[in-house]
């Protein structure tokens, strides 16, 4: 790759779900940090649907062709331009330095763009693929037998010859070499989150005895909101559980209603359907705590939302976020021991709202720790730049260019 000091390196990313959209989840919240840290450096160019997740009509004002995003420019495509000479008359117009997939199964915005270039649609250009968590085990259950087809069917004609794999942590990188084979090429680059604000919000008010709990996720059998209400069935002491966000699986929460009708009566809940991005911080802060029993996060943008709004939180042991107990911020526990998730409860349940405070403060102090570190854009700027010289000559570039990051 040739890096010029007069242009930015354009990077033609496909994800199924961007801005302004908010009910898929974590991918939307990556590419937006991603874009923001480093727009100054890459030209980001980002096809998407023009549509959010379960909905039916397009965002509203968006137009026909590149949409100026931020600092990306965005093309939106209608399910009826998603086709693969569609796709393949993107990557042609469209000179790139760097292909970045942000699904290892999605068929529209991962398959079709390796499925150009390898049928010769397209020219072939350096490819980077982020599967975001679809090689973990829990995520590989479901739909297992669909999943194991399609990759047998993909490394029987070496579909992704030549690709560099993005692994958000030590544990991904892990997973994707059991799925893959320890012959492909791994880069570690974190996700990035958005950095906190300089003052913790102001924390919701006490309304009576019970303890304020939310769930804040799609609601999938991967977030395991039915764990959640497991444990809270169990808890023994007055709850209001909150759960807000997109319901993505029918059958699945209809599993998740037939709990909600065993509660207990001093457990109160009460689903609250889906929060813009823009006041999740606020929503979050009116909880006591944050619970997300998760089978499985590559990374989990909202536990660090949650702590970013001083909630302390309360997740499985499958996620990056690990340590949260000594650093006073919550805790990260077993899926076997759903005992140990109800003894937290309780235990801060039973804290004075000093003990509650100080918590809070030491969850936000946490999220400013791990969003003030420059390490994760630096090995984010390598795996978009292709290595370490190349990501040097980039930030040199980018300063030359223009101090503040973004040029056009």
């Amino acid at each position: 790759m040739s890096f010029m000091r007069d242009r930015r390196p354009t990077v033609l990313t496909f994800v199924r779900y961007y801005l302004p959209g908010y009910k898929s989840g974590g991918p939307v919240r990556t590419i937006a940090n991603l874009v923001e840290a480093l727009g100054g450096e890459f030209d980001f160019r980002i096809v998407t649907s023009d549509r959010d997740a379960t909905e039916t009509e397009p965002y509203p004002g968006i137009g026909p062709g590149w949409n100026d995003v931020g600092k990306a420019k965005v093309l939106y495509l209608a399910p009826n331009r998603r086709g693969l000479r569609a796709v393949a008359r993107i990557l042609r117009a469209t000179p790139h330095d760097t292909l970045y997939l942000n699904s290892l199964l999605d068929p529209d915005f991962s398959l079709k763009p390796l499925l150009a270039q390898k049928l010769g649609l397209a020219p072939r250009t350096r490819c980077v693929i982020a599967p975001r968590g679809e090689c973990a085990d829990a995520a590989l259950q479901l739909k297992a037998v669909k999943k194991r087809l399609f990759l047998f069917a993909a490394s029987l004609c070496r579909l992704h010859r030549g690709v560099v794999w993005q692994a958000s942590a030590p544990h991904e990188e892990t997973d994707l070499r059991r799925v893959l084979g320890n012959g492909i090429t791994t880069r570690i680059a974190p996700n990035l989150p958005a950095m906190p604000a300089a003052a913790m919000p102001e924390p919701g008010r006490a309304d009576g005895d019970a303890l304020r709990i939310c769930f804040l996720s799609r609601v999938s059998p991967m977030k395991n909101l039915t764990f959640a209400l497991e444990v809270l069935r169990g808890v023994g002491i007055p709850v209001r559980f909150d759960i807000y966000g997109p319901v993505r699986d029918a059958s699945y929460w209809r599993r998740c209603s037939a709990l909600l009708q065993e509660l207990p009566r001093d457990v109160e809940a009460q689903y609250r359907g889906s929060v813009e991005h823009a006041q999740v911080a606020a929503v979050l802060a009116q909880y006591d705590l944050f619970f997300l029993p998760t089978l499985g996060e590559n990374f989990g943008h909202v536990i660090f939302e949650a702590l970013s709004a001083g909630t302390p939180v309360l997740i499985s042991d499958r996620t990056p976020w690990r340590g949260l107990e000594a650093a006073g911020a919550g805790w990260d526990l077993p899926l076997d021991r759903p005992d140990l998730f109800r003894d937290r409860i309780r235990a801060l349940a039973g804290l004075n709202p000093d003990a509650r405070a100080a918590m809070r403060r030491s969850a936000f102090a946490h999220a400013r720790r791990t969003g003030a570190s420059d390490e994760p854009i630096r090995q984010n700027r390598i795996l978009l730049a292709g290595d370490d010289a190349g990501a040097s000559r980039m930030q040199a570039a980018a300063g030359a260019r223009d101090p503040t990051g973004w040029t056009d």
